[in-house]
């Protein structure tokens, strides 16, 4: 990955843009979907596939508390989301992480489970952290009803209509999932055993297929329950507000310290992310299926901006100075102007400085949708298999050159003031969770997480100062081994320049929604939806393909959800 990675970003053809601009907590939470995200990945493959899903277990009450099971065949391997619901008074009913009850909990398991594992699954898949999982155990999920909307698209089907579109749009899910968990965690099967995987290779493809899968359950759910309550009048989704459906998800401080604690992960995200855009920018020329194809896009994003609404103030301005921005430059991707001009994706994301960083985010997710297929092999380098290793021959002034070619940002910043220190980030005791404290209101800063980046790195550069030219990392850090940590992470940065974002993780200015909306964006999610700077509602899916579709053919033009 690292030597193909090198040669991309050094091919004079692409001229990619710097880390010092897109690495900045502002810009990375302005991020939106593009198609190498992770669930369009995903939808490609079933697409590719022909998967064709069944349920072969449905066991629902009249009000859809029960079991179900679906199953599909995918890279040669069969996979079963295993769901359940059950009753949950509306006081227990809470997305936050302590929460010990849910509305529904789901398994994606390893084959096809028979009644014993099913009911290994009901005794503890509803307890989730509290269970006890196995190797079978692929993924672990729950969720929680949209309780009015689920109610009132029950009691439109019900009554022989369709749910109002403007209810559809401003929710846009049934169900919202506080947590989706792989990777070992409390016993499920490790990583390795899918890493490898036709069909699941890649970043979080087991999570999105259960995600996936969730949403399909959700539809059936609903109608389920619509139709024991009036067979005589009950009528189904109707297919393009079925489309419309996703999952929604409920994301908080947890997620956010993943990008810095894994550095070249991200990197490969955002470095594939970055040769797309490359890519399409150094086209000379769009022919007229791109020119069509980019004004299509343009009017989709406008659209969706239009349905994109938020409580949050600060969001929801930008929302509308970004619909003001958008539809001011519409006459930019005027088709001969964009003719009569050199490198016309170079002309418009340089036109572009002079518009939000939401605007220049937006408009580079859509040259890159534009360009389709194109891009697609991007996705194969986002995995790592593991972080780089520490290089302890490497001489200090070689260590120094890198510290200031790659953190001369975190140099700069004046750990002396109160503000730059504001904030420190530890693990709950009760969830096992990363949290934020303020360090002169609570305690616990005794317990801090090493997420002082830029602050590790200065005092690493205050040790460097004095030191022999010819002495080896290995030797200084015998003398220092505080700064092994700072060390390796500088030595990364050479072959991956994405892999630090450039900001202090302390400051009284950092904003863990911005971290969250990155990864979240990479995720492929859309109409983020800020509760506080702290977590978000997002939803997964919308627009997305649902199975019968997927089993007639249709792939994943679905990249800004618009209900039309």
């Amino acid at each position: 990955m690292a030597n193909r990675a090198t040669a991309i970003a050094t091919a004079p053809q692409l001229a990619m843009r710097s880390p010092d601009v897109v690495m900045r907590l502002r810009r990375m939470g302005a991020s939106f979907p593009t198609r190498l995200s992770f669930l369009r990945t995903l939808i490609r493959r079933l697409a590719s596939s022909g998967a064709t899903v069944r349920r072969p277990v449905w066991s629902m009450d009249d009000n859809g508390f029960g079991d179900a099971v679906y199953t599909l065949r995918l890279g040669g391997h069969d996979y079963s989301l295993v769901a359940f619901s059950c009753p949950l008074p509306d006081e227990q009913r809470s997305d936050r992480v302590i929460a010990e009850a849910w509305d529904t909990s789901f398994v994606l398991y390893d084959g096809i489970p028979d009644k014993a594992e099913i009911e290994r699954l009901r005794e503890n898949a509803p307890r989730q952290e509290a269970g006890r999982f196995g190797p079978r155990d692929l993924v672990l999920s729950r969720a929680n009803k949209s309780v009015r909307f689920f109610e009132h698209v029950v009691d439109s089907l019900a009554r022989g209509r369709q749910p109002e579109r403007d209810r559809l749009g401003e929710v846009g899910y049934l169900l919202r999932t506080t947590a989706v968990y792989g990777n070992g965690k409390f016993g499920i099967a490790d990583r390795c055993v899918l890493a490898e995987r036709e069909g699941l290779t890649g970043p979080f493809q087991a999570e999105m297929l259960t995600v996936w899968l969730i949403r399909e359950f959700s539809h059936d759910l609903v109608e389920h329950v619509a139709r024991r309550r009036s067979p005589e009048t009950f009528v189904p989704l109707a297919p393009e507000l079925r489309r419309h459906i996703g999952v929604g998800n409920s994301t908080g401080l947890g997620m956010a310290p993943f990008l810095a604690n894994h550095p070249q992960l991200l990197n490969n995200w955002v470095f594939a992310r970055e040769t797309a855009l490359a890519r399409v920018r150094a086209k000379r020329y769009l022919d007229a299926a791109a020119l069509d194809r980019l004004g299509d896009l343009w009017r989709q994003a406008g659209r969706h901006l239009d349905q994109w609404s938020v409580e949050d103030d600060s969001l929801m301005a930008r929302i509308l100075g970004l619909r003001g921005e958008w539809a001011e430059a519409q006459a930019w991707i005027d088709p001969a102007r964009l003719r009569a001009v050199s490198s016309p994706v170079a002309s418009l994301l340089e036109r572009s400085q002079f518009m939000s960083v939401d605007f220049q985010e937006l408009l580079a997710a859509l040259v890159i949708e534009m360009a389709g297929a194109e891009n697609d092999d991007l996705t194969d380098g986002m995995a790592a298999v593991r972080e780089t290793t520490l290089q302890p021959g490497m001489r200090l002034p070689a260590l120094r050159r890198l510290l200031r070619d790659h953190y001369g940002w975190a140099l700069t910043i004046a750990f002396d003031r109160p503000a730059e220190t504001a904030q420190f980030w530890y693990v709950s005791e009760e969830k096992l969770e990363p949290r934020l404290g303020r360090r002169a209101a609570e305690a616990g800063a005794d317990l801090e997480l090493p997420l002082d980046i830029a602050r590790q790195v200065q005092r690493l550069a205050a040790d460097l100062e004095d030191e022999a030219e010819t002495q080896t990392v290995a030797a200084f850090l015998a003398r220092f081994p505080q700064h092994r940590h700072a060390v390796r992470r500088i030595q990364m940065a050479a072959i991956a320049p994405y892999s630090e974002i450039r900001d202090n993780l302390l400051s009284d200015r950092c904003l863990p929604i911005n971290m969250l909306r990155c990864k979240l964006a990479f995720f492929g999610a859309s109409k983020f939806d800020p509760r506080s700077d702290r977590w978000t509602r997002i939803t997964l899916f919308q627009g997305a393909p649902t199975r019968d579709e997927i089993a007639a053919g249709e792939t994943d033009d679905c990249w800004l959800p618009v209900l039309r």
